[in-house]
């Protein structure tokens, strides 16, 4: 008989961040998160998302043991602003038993109907900067610190328990060989005259941190029109700021501006710290830190979390002075491997952006719906 338990402690919080652990203990592809910020993502004190966000954190056991989790997310602007009456829920781990993911997600239902929303969806987070999607293509392929990892039978419970596809995402890589720089070199010089553009590049992450708060708004212009997008408010951007940007080198930040100097186009780069985290096994101290410093310093693989440009410039070859930007920096760097976050299968425009490249999918995953 399964049991579920809303968490009512930091010490049930702790196990419920845990649990992971031990479910994938021999998953070679899984990534652990740091578990002390994995806490914080969860404490009402220090993440904004709390503000517009209620979420409760359940446990499942079985013979007294954790055997599942989730966490339950009602976005009240998504509820009030966009009238999208969805209740969300992500951090959803299981072992292969219908009889827990059932229970989990049974609950989950329940909150929806008590708030009198219509629908639920996931696995997905806060917001549109938190991980989202269930894995459905390609486990033989190490996760990243921005997407979850899960076994192939999470894909038969959802379909099992009368849950559809709701959106479907892709993650492409494509080895910086395959960057041509005839392509984009001439075009970015014709563009930066032709519209009077410049590039921003960093040294130094203090440079960066002033423009922050432009770069989200710039982010929140370019994503408005996607079904699934909820802007990032003032109070995130503070919380993003932190949380995200120490991770990037400063060379690996482009900034676009115009005459006026105005924020038209930003890409954002990391290296992909994957193994660095699974060999910190959760902990920043006293190896992991160490781990994660190498991994920045000398990665050759690179992940491309974020790209924004302003509507206005969507067609007009402003990727082209990004990416000559970045081939310069990659070249210097010896960077060998590019990977790109996990993009809406919808999102015609952002594939047509990387299509000079030749990328290959190499894993998909998808949100689930259900009516409630």
């Amino acid at each position: 008989m399964v049991t579920l338990k809303e968490v009512a402690s930091k010490s049930e919080l702790k196990k419920f961040v845990k649990f992971p652990f031990t479910l994938y203990r021999n998953s070679p592809y899984w990534v652990p998160p740091i578990i002390k910020e994995e806490l914080e993502t969860f404490d009402k004190t220090k993440n904004p998302a709390f503000e517009t966000s209620d979420a409760s954190f359940l446990l499942a056991f079985k013979n007294e043991k954790i055997v599942g989790r989730v966490v339950a997310i009602i976005n009240w602007m998504e509820v009030r602003e966009k009238k999208i009456k969805k209740i969300r829920f992500g951090w959803f781990d299981f072992i292969d038993d219908t009889e827990v993911s059932e229970a989990l997600l049974r609950k989950v239902k329940e909150i929806g109907i008590e708030n009198e929303l219509d629908h639920m969806e996931g696995p997905m987070g806060f917001s549109n900067l938190d991980k989202v999607g269930v894995l459905i293509e390609g486990f033989d392929h190490i996760g990243s610190m921005v997407t979850w990892y899960n076994y192939p039978y999470y894909k038969k419970h959802y379909e099992r328990l009368g849950f559809i596809k709701e959106k479907e995402y892709m993650e492409n890589k494509f080895p910086i060989s395959n960057a041509d720089p005839a392509v984009f070199t001439k075009l970015n010089d014709l563009v930066k005259r032709r519209y009077g553009l410049r590039e921003i590049n960093f040294t130094k992450a203090k440079d960066i941190l002033p423009m922050v708060d432009r770069m989200f708004d710039l982010f929140n212009e370019t994503y408005a029109k996607l079904s699934s997008f909820i802007p990032v408010t003032d109070i995130q951007k503070s919380y993003f700021k932190k949380k995200y940007i120490g991770f990037a080198n400063p060379e690996y930040i482009k900034f676009i501006v115009n005459k006026e100097n105005d924020l038209i186009a930003f890409a954002i780069v990391m290296p992909t710290f994957s193994k660095a985290l699974q060999k910190a096994k959760g902990k920043l101290i006293p190896f992991g830190i160490f781990h994660l410093l190498k991994a920045k310093r000398s990665s050759e693989d690179v992940l491309f979390y974020l790209i924004g440009i302003h509507p206005e410039f969507q067609n007009k070859g402003v990727t082209a002075i990004i990416f000559n930007e970045y081939y310069k920096t990659f070249t210097e760097k010896n960077i060998k491997m590019c990977y790109r976050t996990p993009e809406l299968e919808e999102n015609v425009a952002i594939r047509q952006m990387w299509k000079h490249f030749n990328p290959v999918i190499y894993k998909r995953r998808r949100t689930y719906r259900k009516d409630l």
